[in-house]
């Protein structure tokens, strides 16, 4: 008899343990599970500045933006959505399958090809009013980041370019940011010295791996702060 309840309490005690197991699986499942659904995706739309022109993968702006973020805790990932040489234009022609229903988020650093072309900035400006209508309709929350015209195309095409950053952005409640560039400049006036070409590639229009690495620095607070809008599952 004693035998038997020995056999028996040995079977429940193996059952409990089975049990035990099964629940624990079940509990950290559950932990993997909400840890996936928080996890945010960021459309980064721009052009040849966001693309990474000229540099190896892994130094571009999307590749460090990721990185300096998942080191601040954020679990997050950022696709890059740059094309070199793109204006505006593109960047409305292609926000529709840029957006996907997985992007949470999007950074918007278009304007610079505009300016090389003497785009009007009314047609500019319209161009990421429609952008900012896409992203408005998906719900998906937006950085739009600025850019400053050179004086050589005269005082009211700066006025009218410079403006319509700011100006979009408070009209469809967008996050800006001044300058896509700002960071270097930033560190220039850190290192005392105007020579920016330091953090610029070659041709004196693109940052190289140090440039983007300052530009990220500076922008990547903002990121967050657009990570912060993102509304959790």
């Amino acid at each position: 008899m004693s035998e038997r309840l020995g056999s028996l309490r040995s079977l429940a005690y193996g059952a409990r343990r089975r049990l035990s197991k099964v629940v624990l699986a079940g509990f950290f499942a559950s932990l993997a599970g909400a840890a996936a659904a928080e996890e945010i995706t960021i459309a980064a739309l721009g052009d040849s500045l966001t693309q990474g022109y000229g540099l190896v993968q892994e130094d571009g702006f999307v590749p460090q933006l990721e990185a300096w973020l998942r080191a601040r805790g954020h679990e997050v990932t950022v696709i890059n959505a740059g094309v070199s040489g793109d204006t505006t234009a593109g960047g409305l022609a292609r926000v529709g399958w840029t957006l996907t229903p997985e992007v949470d988020a999007m950074i918007v650093a278009l304007g610079g090809n505009d300016l090389l072309r003497g785009i009007a900035p009314e047609v500019s400006r319209a161009n990421l009013e429609g952008i900012l209508q896409a992203a408005d309709a998906g719900s998906v929350e937006v950085l739009l980041v600025g850019l400053q015209a050179p004086g050589n195309y005269g005082p009211d095409y700066k006025a009218a370019f410079d403006a319509m950053y700011p100006d979009l952005a408070r009209a469809y409640g967008a996050l800006h940011a001044e300058s896509f560039l700002g960071g270097l400049e930033t560190a220039a006036e850190e290192d005392r010295t105007d020579a920016i070409a330091r953090y610029m590639q070659a041709d004196g229009i693109h940052p190289n791996a140090e440039g983007v690495a300052r530009i990220v620095e500076a922008l990547g607070p903002e990121v967050e702060a657009l990570i912060a809008r993102v509304p959790r599952s």
